[in-house]
């Protein structure tokens, strides 16, 4: 599967944006799909998950309350809905596609077979 994320850019802190991440390629809602991100020098971190159905979501600690994920399988995309944005969220913000059959943890990198190529975030103070 393809994914193509899109979305990101400038913003004042209390801000909000909606990322969006379009999969082509295969069977949508065959993959369970997550949000993470990644600032320069520093690891990829989670920042959110769905299940292929939208029955299960998850959350970093960082951002619940805050961002809304979301999926829509009759447009094969998954979205990110940030408010409350803080300078700390600024990063390059990345889609990750796993098989609905997987059992592997949510929140990990390792998990993900297929990922986008990022879209940057900023959030000035």
């Amino acid at each position: 599967v393809q994914l193509q994320a899109s979305g990101g850019g400038l913003v004042q802190a209390g801000g909000s944006l909606r990322l969006s991440c379009a999969a082509s390629g295969r069977t949508f809602s065959s993959y369970h799909m997550g949000w993470f991100r990644q600032v320069p020098g520093k690891e990829r971190e989670f920042v959110a998950a769905v299940s292929w159905s939208g029955g299960r979501i998850y959350y970093a600690d960082s951002v619940k309350g805050r961002f809304t994920i979301s999926r829509d399988n009759a447009k094969n995309t998954v979205y990110l809905e940030m408010n409350s944005l803080k300078p700390d969220d600024t990063a390059v913000y990345y889609c990750a596609a796993k098989s609905s059959r997987s059992t592997t943890a949510w929140n990990t990198i390792t998990s993900y077979d297929y990922w986008g190529q990022g879209t940057q975030v900023t959030v000035s103070s």
